[in-house]
């Protein structure tokens, strides 16, 4: 077919976005949606009515994943498109929304344009990609791509006991295995930054090569606990102590493997937590992230090359490994497509990575897929003050609609 021209209506993708923050807006204008809540339930049939008056037809898996298609002259595979409505609690109203409704979007721009497609394009909503109710995060695409195990998942519960398979089975999206995603021409996700690379650097859109690898330590400082008055400083085996000078040590190691390693220590638990008692125990997370894995190995390096004890405050160290996972590269092909199109239309881009996980990263070993990234204003997510410009969600999803054009003109 004959590529053509055309771009989205921006003030119809703003409208949309405001209708999906409708279903779990909070008080400071965030949403909060948590995966099959009565809030999910609601924006899901809102999402199958707008496909509907569209022309689309709906299926759902057994994961409650749902795919909106719209017919294309040829009975090949779907160009797929989306991301997911669920949102963490008090979250913004872009993460994730932002790609579903850029599919409804960029369907709607065809469907006026009269434009049918030489291959379906179907628009896909991922069940619990938050996991802010029910863990781990992106639940249903990894059990799509095998990462997680069904029969596991559906016994995950929420804080009220709740399993996610009751919820599931609640909702009524409760579908049938056959309609998994098995085969696509393309995924395509569209998401914001979540971060402030874009917006310090004046771009518009991110082609994202790929979702970093990452490794994940629990370390363990063990010493004794005595009376906080009557221990002299010198005869202390104070495991606080001992764990801030670790931790000044870690981190001056890992500083200086790379500068665009990341790490945080996340959780930290100090035992037994009274003011008058000195810490007989402390564990804390330490966690890296880095596209290349050698970087990764030289931080596996560096905790494993920890002392087993500190000797002048008389502690044990021990520190164990709680998972990892590797980098995982987009498609090559498709990630040129987005670029070239975000050039064709005179938007500001470079090629960036994702710290964060995404529904992509697992449907990557499924379907060739790419995202595109657009601004965070003040890097900010997970949060009531999320916000990305309008204009920007505008962008990106011209950036999407370019690139299914020159897909299907191929």
């Amino acid at each position: 077919m004959q590529r053509q021209k055309i771009v989205i209506n921006g003030e119809r993708l703003r409208n949309q976005l405001e209708l999906f923050a409708n279903y779990g807006r909070t008080e400071n204008n965030g949403v909060t949606r948590l995966s099959l809540s009565q809030e999910d339930h609601a924006v899901r049939n809102y999402f199958c009515d707008c496909c509907k008056e569209l022309g689309m037809s709906i299926a759902v898996d057994d994961m409650g994943c749902i795919y909106a298609t719209l017919e294309g002259i040829e009975q090949q595979p779907s160009i797929l498109l989306g991301s997911h409505l669920d949102t963490v609690k008090k979250g913004g109203r872009f993460d994730g929304v932002l790609g579903v409704a850029a599919g409804l979007e960029v369907v709607r721009t065809l469907v006026e344009n009269n434009i049918k497609p030489r291959v379906p394009i179907t628009i896909v909503n991922f069940t619990n990609e938050e996991g802010a109710r029910f863990e781990p995060s992106m639940m249903a695409s990894g059990v799509l791509s095998g990462k997680f195990e069904k029969s596991v998942m559906l016994k995950k519960m929420d804080t009220a006991g709740i399993t996610f398979e009751e919820a599931l089975q609640a909702t009524g999206y409760a579908g049938e295995a056959k309609n998994r995603l098995k085969e696509a021409t393309a995924f395509l996700e569209l998401h914001i930054e979540q971060g402030p690379i874009l917006e310090k650097e004046n771009i518009t859109i991110g082609v994202v090569e790929c979702v970093v690898g990452m490794v994940c330590y629990e370390i363990e400082v063990t010493g004794e606990s005595n009376h906080a008055g009557t221990t002299p400083m010198g005869m202390r085996k104070d495991a606080l102590f001992a764990t801030n000078n670790l931790i000044s040590e870690i981190c001056q190691r890992l500083g200086a493997i790379d500068d665009e390693l990341v790490y945080t220590i996340g959780r930290v638990n100090v035992f037994p937590n009274i003011h008058t008692v000195i810490p007989n125990k402390v564990v804390f997370t330490l966690e890296a992230r880095h596209k290349n894995p050698d970087m990764i190995s030289s931080v596996e390096e560096v905790i494993q090359g920890l002392p087993q004890s500190i000797a002048k405050a008389d502690c044990e160290v021990k520190a164990v490994k709680l998972w990892d996972r590797d980098t995982v590269w987009f498609d090559k092909d498709t990630c040129n497509a987005l670029e070239q199109s975000a050039e064709s239309l005179g938007y500001s881009h470079k090629r960036m990575v994702s710290g964060a996980g995404h529904d992509a990263q697992f449907i990557a070993s499924l379907v060739p897929t790419a995202m595109l990234f657009v601004p965070s204003v003040n890097g900010k997510s997970h949060c009531e003050e999320e916000l990305t410009a309008w204009e920007d969600c505008e962008k990106g999803v011209n950036v999407l609609l370019d690139t299914i054009l020159a897909l299907l003109a191929n």
